[in-house]
């Protein structure tokens, strides 16, 4: 299983904690949280792993540096200019050296959960892009038809939709809330070769959802937790302790 992690982002609603350090070396047990997302990754089957960066990318880097995980882990250097989810992974996709026709597994730093990273991977093998999605409350919902072929985007919030063909499509999917966990075949690459620098990959995939097989993978019962804001620190250690337990 090929991974990346997306560790580039600037981490703003965690400061000021992020003002003298990136948000993927934040300590949550002990353990900055890209060592969690490195070994849940590796325990679950990650055979080869890029980490994106950018905000105090040298101290990543410096990380990576000094550690063996058992596994290749790569970086894929942003510093001269964050290029977005879409951009970045469009960048460290050249990263990977084996298995070339195998998706590649996306997994946010921030992101504490007991996701079945493993099975997600190999149910979606043929499939252009997955997205790990659950129900859970959240005012930004992905939208999926009858088949969990994604549709659309909305933010319930404000109103604001993305991706549908129509408003009769809109109230006849089903809307999860997304995890940050995903997966993309490197089929896709001469696509996204069509975008600019820097786009969010969502956007790529509410672009191109009508033409390509991006479905949803919607996980009962899982737990999910997103340590991108200070409030989140507080109960990470425990949230960590009692869901993200390694597993293979």
């Amino acid at each position: 299983m090929k991974a990346l992690v997306f560790a580039a982002g600037l981490g703003t609603r965690l400061r000021p904690l992020t003002d003298t350090m990136p948000k993927a070396l934040v300590p949550v047990g002990g353990l900055p949280l890209l060592a969690h997302t490195l070994n849940r990754l590796i325990a679950q089957g990650a055979t080869e792993i890029v980490v994106n960066v950018h905000h105090f990318s040298e101290q990543i880097i410096a990380y990576l540096d000094k550690l063996d995980f058992g596994v290749p882990v790569r970086v894929s250097d942003e510093t001269a200019r964050l290029l977005d989810t879409g951009g970045g992974l469009r960048k460290a996709l050249s990263l990977f050296q084996t298995e070339p026709e195998k998706p590649v597994l996306i997994h946010n730093v921030d992101i504490l959960s007991n996701a079945p990273l493993r099975q997600f991977y190999e149910e979606h093998l043929s499939d252009d892009a997955a997205l790990m999605v659950s129900q859970r409350t959240t005012s930004r919902l992905l939208f999926f038809d009858e088949g969990m072929r994604l549709c659309g985007w909305k933010n319930v919030s404000t109103g604001e939709a993305r991706g549908f063909l129509s408003l009769e499509e809109a109230q006849t999917c089903s809307s999860y809330a997304f995890s940050g966990i995903h997966l993309v075949s490197p089929r896709l690459l001469h696509v996204l070769s069509n975008y600019g620098e820097c786009f969010p990959i969502m956007h790529f995939y509410l672009s191109e959802c009508h033409r390509l097989r991006i479905v949803g993978h919607c996980v009962s019962g899982l737990q999910l937790l997103d340590v991108g804001k200070t409030a989140a620190l507080e109960q990470a250690e425990t949230f960590a302790q009692a869901y993200c337990s390694i597993q293979d």
